[in-house]
């Protein structure tokens, strides 16, 4: 039948109907126990949401600082309960908004932040010792995070009371996303100087968010989306561990981040199966002996690829699906996206009805009185082990060849993704999947919906701030500091993250921060 594909979107074959006997020889004590408790199949905590809803962080970002710090305002208003920064092209790639580079790109993205005092502007109003904030930042994270820290520290929050996240996954910018600046060894070592950092002194902030959820984006099936991922998790953790830091100083902070997609049993076997496959790389691999580093704690984000720009109202449908995948399947936090993200930056309505879907499965579903409800369904437990079985056999690959750092250098994981993300869109194309809209089911007319634009005049704004910002200071001492920080670069053993914070403190620019350490360290190519 047209339009009808009967396996997942990893290849899974899926069953006419599943029986007692596709589970023959489940042992539920070693494969389910209790939440809580390892394995954490059913969860990492024994009450889940019971004890306390998931974080709802609709990620938003846009224009001026002003016009971030405005919708974060409303968006708290209205019931979010964390904050979840995005920052614009110029930002993510360490050019200060006055860079030539940077022309036409302020603000599209994300808010653009080149100063301490715009990211003071965008968390006007709001006290960071009682929020949680997540930055989608990679490569300039150790700046980011420099400057909220400074922010802290001018308003007299403690750095301990400081909560949240910095996304500071570079490995998934070589391999997918593309947002990098200096060659992976350097690159490595600042994602290690940070986390180093955090474990000593901020001790409720996750100093990284390691993330399949740009490689799914990419075209990944699931199966490549949690491989890939914890792949570069195993990377990151050998990264701190040679620096002699015993893994349960920092393992316990370390977060992920999945994509939801389509196929909604796949997705709430995924998460499942990922907290099993984590619980085992920290207990047997890296011989964690505390319980808070073998769990697997993640936010989620609902599938950005899966948006269509035909009858975008459809949206909301795809998106309600894809976060109760992720309810089901145990997110510590989640971003509904908003049903016009297809066609341009979310409006404050389509932003609201975002935050309403997570509201809604919260409180009216019944979903959340439950700790894990799908456990024990046949299906369910069936893809469960099917997806972590070949996560199995994929980790196996990448480490004959050397980890993910080697594989990512030789273009695998770059490979896998593009054949993936081929293979589904002829499916596409020749209807063996159905896309409500886009090729079933279309209409001749679309409907006209208000679309977000940024004012033109934020560039104009935006630059005339840092002007201002950068005449107004003491160049000589940002000077001392960035030949301060180019010379602790050349070092192998210097963590850089306190002389960063130095910087910042001192007026230096994200862009000047950037060009010190690219003149030390040079850029990817």
């Amino acid at each position: 039948m047209n339009g009808r594909k009967f396996e997942t979107l990893s290849g899974i074959p899926i069953k006419e109907v599943y029986r007692a006997e596709d589970l023959e020889g489940f042992d539920p004590e070693k494969k389910l126990g209790e939440p809580g408790r390892p394995p954490f199949t059913r969860g990492v905590y024994p009450n889940m949401y019971r004890g306390r809803l998931w974080t709802m962080r609709q990620y938003a970002g846009f224009g001026s600082a002003e016009d971030t710090n405005k919708r974060f305002l409303y968006l708290l208003s209205q019931g979010q309960t964390g904050l979840s920064v995005a920052f614009d092209l110029p930002t993510q790639l360490g050019y200060d908004s006055d860079h030539p580079l940077a022309e036409g790109e302020i603000g599209r993205t994300g808010v653009a932040v080149s100063t301490v005092q715009d990211l003071s502007i965008v968390f006007k109003g709001i006290n960071l010792g009682e929020v949680s904030t997540s930055m989608t930042i990679n490569a300039t994270a150790p700046i980011l995070l420099a400057m909220y820290i400074v922010i802290a520290d001018r308003n007299g929050v403690p750095r301990e009371k400081l909560s949240g996240t910095v996304q500071n996954d570079i490995l998934k910018e070589f391999a997918a996303r593309g947002n990098y600046i200096y060659p992976v060894e350097p690159s490595m070592r600042l994602v290690g100087d940070l986390i180093e950092f955090s474990a000593k002194y901020l001790p409720k902030w996750n100093p990284i968010s390691i993330s399949g959820y740009h490689y799914r984006e990419a075209g990944a099936t699931a199966v490549e989306e949690l491989a890939f991922t914890f792949a570069d998790g195993i990377a990151y953790v050998e990264e701190v561990k040679k620096r002699g830091i015993d893994v349960d100083k920092f393992a316990p902070r370390l977060s992920f981040f999945f994509n939801s997609h389509n196929y909604f049993f796949e997705e709430v076997a995924k998460f499942r199966a990922a907290r099993r496959i984590w619980y085992r790389i920290m207990k047997e691999r890296f011989n964690a002996q505390n319980e808070k580093s073998m769990r697997l704690r993640f936010h989620t984000q609902t599938a950005g690829s899966a948006l269509v720009a035909q009858q975008p109202l459809n949206n909301i449908i795809r998106v309600t699906l894809q976060a109760l995948a992720a309810v089901l399947g145990g997110t510590q936090s989640l971003h509904t996206n908003s049903f016009d993200e297809a066609l341009a930056l979310p409006t404050e309505l389509s932003a609201t009805v975002a935050l309403r879907t997570q509201q809604i499965i919260a409180y009216e579903s019944g979903v959340a009185d439950s700790v894990d409800p799908l456990a024990g369904s046949y299906m369910v437990e069936k893809l469960t082990d099917q997806i972590e079985e070949q996560v199995w056999e994929l980790l196996k690959q990448i480490d004959e060849m050397g980890g993910a750092v080697e594989a990512i250098k030789t273009g695998f994981f770059q490979k896998r993704i593009e054949e993936s993300s081929y293979k589904y869109q002829m499916e596409v194309e020749k209807g063996e999947r159905t896309v409500v809209g886009l090729n079933r089911f279309t209409v001749d007319e679309e409907p006209k919906i208000e679309l977000l634009k940024v004012d033109p005049e934020v560039e104009k704004r935006q630059l005339e701030r840092l002007k201002k910002f950068k005449k107004n200071r003491d160049f000589d001492r940002v000077k001392k500091t960035l030949d301060k920080l180019k010379n602790a670069a050349l070092k192998e053993d210097e963590n850089l993250m306190p002389i960063i914070i130095e910087a910042v403190e001192n007026r230096a620019t994200l862009g000047e921060i950037s060009d010190a350490l690219r003149e030390v360290w040079g850029e990817f190519k």
